[in-house]
C-alpha cells in the first residue's frame, strides 16, 4: 500500500501498489485506486469510486459517489465529476470480442474547471474544455468547447458560463461580464475566452496540465 502520510482513505478503501496520490487527497468508502493511477493533490473521490490504472486526475479534482475512471480519463485541475457520471473507453464493445489494452481505448480528456452534472454519460474519445459545462442526465458524444453549457441527449451546446459558473449574456461587441467575479469574456469566432483573468475562485498555484490538452 502507498504511504498514506500526506492523505486520508477510509480503512474499507483499495489502493494498489503503485499508485499514485498526492498530499491533501481524501479518499472515501469502498473505492478502488488502481496501480498506475496517479492522483494530483487535494483529490476528493467519493464513496464507490472506482480509479483504473493510467487515469490521470490534476489538483483539486472532485469525484462524487459511484464514479468509474476507466483507462484513457485524464482530468485537469478543478474538474467536477457529479454523482454516477459515466465514461467509456471503447466505442464498439462485443461480449465475444476482445478490446482491451492501448490500441483499443480512446482517450477522453477534460480541460480545466470541467464540471459534469450527476447521471451524465461521455462516450470516448472526445474532449472538453476548460470551464466546460455538461447539465445532468446528458449524453456527450462530442468535443465541447471551453465555457459552453451543454446539455440533453446527445447534448446540445444551449449558451455560455463563466469560470463561476453563471451564464454570460454577450453584447452587440462580443463582451460579457460574470456577475460574481466581475471578470469580462470575449466571444469571437464561436469561441470564448476570459480576456481579465483576475483572482478566480478555481485558480492555485503549482496548477497540473497534461501535455494531451
Amino acid at each position: 500500500m502507498p504511504d498514506v502520510s500526506g492523505y486520508y482513505a477510509h480503512a474499507t478503501a483499495v489502493l494498489d501498489e503503485g499508485c499514485r496520490i498526492g498530499d491533501g487527497c481524501r479518499i472515501w468508502h469502498f473505492t478502488h485506486v488502481s496501480a498506475g493511477a496517479e492522483l494530483g493533490e487535494a483529490c476528493s473521490l467519493g464513496q464507490n469510486v472506482f480509479v483504473a490504472d493510467g487515469v490521470k486526475l490534476g489538483r483539486n479534482v472532485k469525484v462524487q459517489n459511484n464514479v468509474s475512471l476507466y483507462s484513457g480519463v485524464e482530468c485537469e485541475d478543478d474538474v467536477f465529476l457529479g454523482p454516477s457520471v459515466v465514461f467509456t473507453n471503447v466505442l464498439n464493445p462485443r461480449s465475444a470480442v476482445p478490446r482491451r489494452g492501448e490500441g483499443h481505448y480512446l482517450p477522453t480528456r477534460l480541460g480545466k474547471g470541467v464540471s459534469i452534472g450527476a447521471n451524465s454519460t461521455l462516450v470516448c474519445g472526445i474532449s472538453l474544455g476548460e470551464y466546460a459545462f455538461v447539465g445532468a442526465g446528458s449524453v456527450v458524444t462530442k468535443d465541447v468547447l471551453p465555457y459552453a453549457l451543454v446539455y440533453g441527449n446527445p447534448a446540445r451546446q444551449r449558451g455560455w458560463l463563466s469560470a463561476y459558473g453563471h451564464r454570460l449574456t454577450f453584447d452587440a461587441t462580443g463582451r460579457a461580464t460574470c456577475p460574481e467575479s466581475q471578470e469580462q469574456y470575449e466571444l469571437t469566432d464561436g469561441r470564448v475566452c476570459r480576456i481579465s483573468p483576475g483572482q478566480s475562485a478555481a485558480d492555485h498555484s503549482g496548477s497540473t496540465k497534461f501535455s494531451s490538452f
